[in-house]
């Protein structure tokens, strides 16, 4: 297997590419969204050991942890969508390509206007929500136990759900620059 690696390719100059700032934008929510699932991993097993071996849950670990799942998802789903990485059927799409490739690139136009419109949707419906939430206080958890604040997690849906819909936005050029080239 080692005699198949091209050490020529190896030792050229890397290509220069333009840094994207959308790319990276989309890489650090990204970053983000996997730190935090790291820290919910550590404080899961801290409650289950807590709570198993010292008699000492910690509190709020059940609340924490359902909207950080939310929180996370909306973090890394802009990077997947430009990285090409959503869940689709491939094998359905890759064999209408090959018949009718007219036929192939409409459906994934229309893929990703759907996507376009879906995340747009959810930012929409989560931006007032967001406000509202801010100005009443509102707070998730139990009153005197534990209890964080509704509204970053809602801003967090806003944000992916933004980032999302833009994402698959810039994935329209790339279609066309795919069909003409």
């Amino acid at each position: 297997m080692a005699e198949d690696v091209n050490l020529a390719a190896l030792d050229a100059a890397p290509a220069t590419s333009r840094p994207d700032p959308a790319q990276f934008v989309l890489d650090a929510l990204a970053s983000l969204g996997t730190i935090w699932t790291f820290g919910l991993m550590l404080l899961i097993c801290a409650d289950v050991v807590g709570r198993s071996f010292l008699n000492a849950p910690i509190t709020g670990v059940a609340e924490i942890a359902a909207h950080s799942v939310v929180a996370i998802v909306f973090l890394q789903i802009g990077a997947t969508i430009r990285a090409g990485r959503m869940a689709r059927a491939d094998f359905l799409i890759d064999r209408i390509h090959a018949a009718l490739p007219g036929l192939g690139r409409v459906l994934e136009l229309v893929f990703l206007l759907v996507g376009v419109a879906v995340l747009a949707f959810i930012a929409r419906a989560a931006w007032e929500p967001m406000w509202t939430s801010m100005g009443q206080r509102e707070f998730f958890g139990v009153q005197g136990l534990f209890t964080v604040p509704t509204w970053p997690f809602r801003g967090l849906i806003v944000l992916g759900g933004t980032a999302g819909a833009l994402a698959y936005l810039a994935l329209v050029p790339r279609l066309f620059r795919r069909a003409g080239g």
